[in-house]
């Protein structure tokens, strides 16, 4: 079908729902649906919801009530606008939102997005208040086209999805369902396609992905290091990561892939949450901080150049000024590269949500903060002790400024260089210059480039 609709996607939250939105605009592609930047021109609205994070459903709300007026002007002038919400919101909210925001016209959770066109349709034809929040993951990965040619040399693959684990604090097995993990064949088959558009890198995501137990050709279900190790020999992919993994399931195999699998990027999101063993036995982490500490001995034994960030919760139900000097030992013990830290806010429908010692607002601000200046101190350490070093750099864009690119080191940090557009989809070598507390700079030392 020729192209006469153009599509809006606002995208929130996690690497999933990035994924998540650029196969929505796969779906919708045969149905004349292009992308635009201008939410104002698009003749579908979606916005792609996170619910992880605090008040998700009231920023969602608010930008409905935004584009309530868009699509009000737009029919003045004569045009239709198809709203939609999909993502983890959809999935907890379902009728809700339509009932709250009577501009929605589809409601589709993050399991039954392959269905939008036969949604968009009705839409179309007038039906409104659609809602599809099944859990049919198997049904979505086998319904959805292949993917669009690929436009930056590296690409997310959604491999797992769901969790079984049931973290007190945690959204997602409500939202995402149970585990399920893509079969090897449908996962290298998607690698191969993307290694065909220039792709390099590859970034395997699920919410518990070294979980990951797939089918695997010969009939057993493979582990997330057989795939890593698969993947690896495909030619043209040059780096391999993934995310987000639980310590209780990096397992001997999958630490002793990050020594044994050169293109296995010496970087690793592990989150550990909280540093104290009680705190942890709350939020059902099933890891205790000696284990998660093992963990980290056994990964520098394997890769002694491995990096690694974390994801932090302060102030959960609970958490004393013993348990939260507990999590800054803890962070001070491992040394983090990067994290991402955040205070504790109830997600409706966990139990964490239903505690009653809730620990007060400002307690929670003011530990967020002692942790953050520990973390952005650690943060910069790591990358000052980058300059004078000689490292590859995947180059991914060029920058805001004339004669500029920005690339990613193997420890994911972004890499500012002058160089030519030409070189966007390289992976060069670079010295580092300079430092700052996000990013690097450096100058192209690439030995082919002068051959």
């Amino acid at each position: 079908m020729a192209a006469s609709k153009k599509l809006f996607v606002k995208t929130f939250g996690c690497q999933m729902n990035v994924y998540d939105s650029q196969r929505i605009g796969e779906v919708l592609a045969p149905h004349g649906y292009q992308p635009t930047a201008a939410i104002e021109d698009a003749d579908m609205v979606i916005l792609n919801t996170c619910h992880i994070r605090e008040k998700a459903a009231e920023k969602v709300y608010s930008d409905l009530g935004r584009i309530r007026q868009i699509k009000a002007r737009r029919h003045a002038e004569g045009k239709t606008t198809v709203v939609a919400v999909a993502g983890c919101v959809a999935q907890a909210e379902g009728g809700e939102i339509t009932r709250r925001a009577p501009v929605v016209d589809v409601v589709v959770g993050p399991q039954s997005y392959h269905l939008l066109g036969d949604l968009v349709r009705q839409a179309e034809a007038g039906i409104r208040h659609l809602v599809e929040t099944g859990f049919p993951a198997a049904s979505k990965f086998q319904r959805l086209p292949a993917r669009a040619p690929a436009r930056q040399p590296s690409q997310f693959v959604t491999v797992q999805e769901g969790c079984d684990k049931f973290c007190t604090f945690c959204v997602v097995p409500y939202t995402r369902g149970s585990e399920y993990s893509r079969p090897v064949a449908d996962i290298e088959a998607e690698v191969r396609a993307l290694t065909r558009d220039g792709v390099l890198e590859i970034t395997l995501i699920g919410q518990n992905v070294n979980a990951y137990a797939g089918l695997g050709p010969d009939g057993e279900h493979w582990s997330l290091a057989r795939l890593l190790a698969a993947l690896a020999n495909i030619d043209g992919i040059e780096r391999l990561r993934y995310t987000t993994s639980h310590p209780s399931d990096m397992t001997e195999e999958l630490i002793a892939a990050h020594a044994g699998l050169a293109k296995l990027m010496p970087y690793l999101h592990l989150p550990f949450q909280a540093g104290s063993d009680r705190i942890l036995a709350a939020m059902n982490r099933r890891h205790t901080t000696a284990q998660y500490l093992s963990v980290i001995r056994r990964l520098r034994a394997a890769r002694p150049d491995i990096a690694l960030s974390t994801d932090i919760i302060v102030g959960f139900p609970g958490e004393t000024e013993a348990d939260f000097a507990a999590t800054l030992a803890l962070t001070e013990e491992v040394g983090f590269a990067q994290a991402y830290s955040f205070k504790y806010s109830p997600r409706p429908g966990t139990p964490a949500s239903l505690a009653s010692d809730q620990v007060p607002e400002a307690k929670k601000t003011a530990r967020l903060e002692r942790l953050q200046r520990l973390l952005s101190r650690q943060q910069t350490a790591f990358n000052m002790a980058c300059v004078g070093r000689l490292m590859p750099v995947l180059f991914e864009r060029a920058g805001r400024r004339s004669g500029q690119i920005i690339g990613r080191s193997a420890y994911l940090q972004a890499v500012h260089v002058q160089g030519g557009v030409e070189h966007v989809g390289q992976q060069l070598d670079v010295e580092i210059l300079a430092a700052g507390p996000n990013s690097l700079t450096g100058s192209i030392r690439d030995p082919r480039l002068a051959a």
